[in-house]
């Protein structure tokens, strides 16, 4: 029987090489620039020592298959030199030609100007905003150590790889690294390793100015293992990187020092390298100084023997494979479940399950708020789907984020429960990082105002198309005595405007059921689920009505004939609506109520469905929403009225700053009135 995860040592016969495998990274490096006129070619050139011997010596790929599940991953933080992983790339056999790094920076390459996922094999995340990168790195090691106890056995070490990061000034400037790094420190994430490119510039130069911290003691501080190495020393590099592997109970930080352009002579150590070509004239100072004789993209055949990993990558996965067969077989279940979640199946009666427990919602009409009705939610669905891995940024009473289920991860490693703390940007981020990595479903809580601090990991993921559950409570002014920098007016158009995203404002528990169904099947991108704080009433439905929520909009209150007015209402304003459009129609007006949970949903759908829901026909209407009113001119036109926030909110009671700003049935009677 195998024990553990087999690793085929390796004999080093690449020494007499080793020098012009780094420096085929720097050729190439800034040939892609010159050519592109455009890029950066100073922190591959001065990383070149560094990930030779990373790649050559420890990194555990294939080539031939990118997506292999015990990959070790890597991850470029710094993106800006983005052309350094591009070299690792196609030296090493993955489906990135010579050809494709002639088009570097251009329209539809293989190769654009950061690392961007889906566009190049072998390429694990979308690099550029700097820190988020090492955020997913942090993310991918939790979610390694999370997955390997929860499927490792004795004797079977399905689950075992490292996640290696290259990291540069920026990203250690960035404050999500602190987020990040202090979490990884805490939770004792000892197969992370990140590399630290400490060539002390950046673009405005010499970085001392601005970045004068002791980032060993920072990182010691974090609880992290810190090891100081010169980046150019291969010996030296190997050490370390053996060093950080042996410590499994801290994170590693190689801190290694590095001369940026390394190999262009008159240029290299100063910002002149750093985001702009070198020019011809420096480019070929650079090849006599390398002593690197060869033309623009041109490799030597044994430069490329040497590098080639797909032999190497192909056995290492057919080891794991075999040892993999042997868990199928005194495993089975757990085999069965492990593939079902890589490859991000549900179960066959899932969508039975959920359909019966948003039925069970509208049986019991609890009027409870949507963040309680969330907390009901994942309850259920955790209960269905282990996969499920959140938590919240410190505010777990608040978001409702966990149930009888949760396991907090610093407790048990098997866990599926994470305390994020104060670290909404983090959060997010190390969740993209989760999702990256697969066999989890990751969501985290926190205020929809605090999506700010999260915005650039929002994008991040909607950019990247991965499935990040987005739990966003106190959604409006009716958060109430916290006052305006706790109630959200513009967050949602935000998010509604954002690409790849659905957002979805559910009136009641049972639309927020629907929510989380729709959040769990959509696997091409993150959900934002935008939830009250203060209760909602139930809202009774039809079974067709139930139907149709899924679709993003639907007649919840229909009226006799055609219509002479719409409302269209969202989340907690339904209710009001409701009670508006009943006095309407009781007054003799003609009046219909649409429920909208999810804009983008309804956006999505035919335009059957819209003409049926929306009639163009009808002109007169109005959308009421406690968030800014802009957005809405879609749906109601330039001669319809908004019912919403032009301004920040005030600090009083919920239902008396609702009333005050205008949430009133009243209201929205006399806005649908001046329109007939």
């Amino acid at each position: 029987m195998p024990a553990g995860n087999p690793r085929s040592e390796q004999v080093d016969t690449r020494k007499a090489s080793r020098r012009d495998c780094a420096n085929a990274i720097r050729a190439l490096s800034m040939d892609a620039v010159q050519k592109a006129n455009s890029g950066h070619p100073g922190a591959p050139m001065g990383m070149a020592d560094i990930a030779t011997v990373l790649w050559q010596d420890f990194l555990r790929h294939n080539p031939g298959n990118p997506n292999w599940v015990n990959r070790d991953r890597f991850v470029l933080s710094n993106g800006h030199g983005s052309m350094l992983i591009y070299a690792l790339l196609h030296l090493s056999g993955y489906d990135l030609g010579i050809d494709d790094l002639k088009q570097f920076r251009q329209l539809h390459s293989k190769t654009p100007g950061h690392p961007e996922l889906g566009y190049t094999p072998g390429v694990e995340t979308t690099t550029g905003p700097l820190g988020q990168g090492l955020a997913n790195a942090v993310g991918m090691a939790l979610a390694e150590r999370t997955l390997a106890a929860q499927f490792n056995r004795p004797n079977f070490t399905v689950i075992d790889h490292h996640t290696y990061v290259f990291v540069g000034d920026g990203c250690l400037m960035e404050g999500i690294s602190h987020e990040v790094c202090s979490l990884a420190g805490t939770l004792k994430l000892g197969k992370l390793i990140a590399f630290y490119d400490d060539n002390g510039i950046s673009i405005d130069g010499e970085v001392h100015e601005w970045f004068a911290d002791d980032t060993a003691a920072r990182f010691t501080a974090y609880g992290w293992q810190v090891l100081k190495v010169d980046g150019h020393d291969a010996a030296a590099i190997a050490q370390a990187i053996k060093n950080a592997q042996s410590n499994t109970t801290q994170p590693s930080l190689l801190i290694c020092k590095t001369i940026i352009g390394y190999g262009a002579p008159n240029k290299q150590g100063s910002e002149s390298v750093h985001g702009a070509p070198l020019g011809a004239e420096e480019v070929q100072a650079a090849r006599g100084a390398l002593q690197w004789e060869h033309l623009p993209f041109d490799i030597p055949s044994d430069i490329y023997q040497c590098w080639d990993a797909r032999e190497r990558g192909f056995q290492q996965e057919t080891q794991w494979k075999e040892l993999f067969t042997h868990y199928e077989e005194d495993y089975p279940e757990l085999a069965m479940e492990l593939v079902r979640r890589v490859k991000r199946q549900f179960y066959a009666d899932f969508d039975k399950q959920a359909d019966a427990f948003i039925a069970q919602c509208a049986e019991q009409g609890d009027t409870i708020a949507t963040r309680k009705a969330s907390q009901n939610c994942i309850a259920a669905f955790g209960a269905l789907l282990p996969e499920l891995l959140g938590g919240s940024a410190d505010l777990t009473g608040s978001n409702l984020t966990n149930w009888k289920g949760s396991v907090p991860i610093s407790r048990d490693p098997a866990g599926n429960y994470v305390y994020y703390g104060v670290r909404e940007f983090g959060m997010v981020a190390i969740n993209n990082g989760i999702a990256l990595h697969g066999g989890f479903i990751p969501y985290g809580g926190t205020f929809l105002v605090f999506m700010e601090y999260a915005r650039n990991a929002v994008r991040m993921a909607a950019l990247m198309r991965q499935q990040n559950i987005l739990v966003f409570t106190h959604d409006s002014i009716g958060q109430g005595e916290d006052g305006p920098t706790h109630q959200p007016v513009e967050q949602i158009a935000n998010l509604r405007g954002t690409p790849n995203m659905a957002v979805w404002r559910p009136a009641d528990a049972v639309e927020t059921a629907v929510a989380w169904k729709a959040a769990l099947l959509k696997h091409e991108g993150p959900t934002s689920l935008i939830l009250s704080r203060q209760n909602l009433p139930h809202l009774v439905r039809s079974a067709a009505q139930i139907n149709d929520i899924a679709k993003g909009a639907y007649v919840l209150l229909n009226c006799a004939g055609r219509p002479q007015a719409i409302v269209i209402a969202t989340g907690s304003e339904v209710s009001i609506a409701l009670d508006a459009v009943r006095r309407l129609q009781a007054d003799g007006k003609a009046v219909r109520l649409v429920s909208m949970p999810s804009t983008t949903a309804f956006d999505a759908q035919d335009a059957a469905w819209k003409e049926q829901v929306l009639p163009s026909s009808v002109r007169k209407r109005v959308a009421v929403e406690a968030a800014h009113p802009d957005f809405w001119y879609k749906y109601v036109g330039l001669d319809g009225k908004v019912v919403g926030m032009s301004t920040f909110g005030e600090s009083a009671p919920g239902p008396a700053v609702l009333k005050h700003f205008g949430f009133t049935a009243e209201a929205i009677i006399a806005a649908v009135e001046s329109l007939l």
